[in-house]
């Protein structure tokens, strides 16, 4: 068998080490760079609402983590300033998602994202837009 690994970006895995909220998601790593971010996750039990469905904060901060990701790997901190989601379809639990990041524009100081989360049978759930304000702060990795 042949395995193919990720080549980490140092930038996502000094992030990593103190994100709490990615690690409690327990979000894989599939691929990562500048502009670039696919993460995946299984619902569990303990993220739905009283509906029986994640709760909305749990599929905004996946996508959220892979907007950080993506918008950071260039090198430069890189903070949200807008976001929004749209919620398509309900997520239950046992549902993996994965995040798919489109870089839309990137000048020096701003950045616009978009993240489309879908699931197992690659059915689209949420819709995440992102901007992004890019620092001077360069990431000492």
């Amino acid at each position: 068998l042949i395995f193919q690994y990720m080549k980490k970006h140092p930038v996502v895995e000094k992030m990593m080490q103190e994100d709490a909220y990615s690690h409690w998601l327990q979000v894989e790593r599939l691929e990562e760079g500048p502009g670039v971010c696919v993460l995946r996750m299984k619902v569990r039990a303990e993220m739905v609402n009283g509906f029986g469905i994640a709760h909305g904060a749990i599929t905004y901060g996946f996508a959220d983590s892979a907007l950080a990701f993506a918008s950071n790997a260039h090198g430069r901190h890189s903070v949200s300033i807008e976001t929004s989601i749209s919620h398509l379809k309900p997520v239950k639990v046992g549902d993996v998602l994965t995040t798919h990041v489109e870089e839309k524009s990137l000048g020096n100081r701003l950045g616009v994202y978009h993240i489309e989360l879908r699931n197992q049978d690659k059915v689209k759930v949420a819709l995440f837009q992102g901007t992004v304000y890019r620092k001077d702060t360069l990431w000492e990795v």
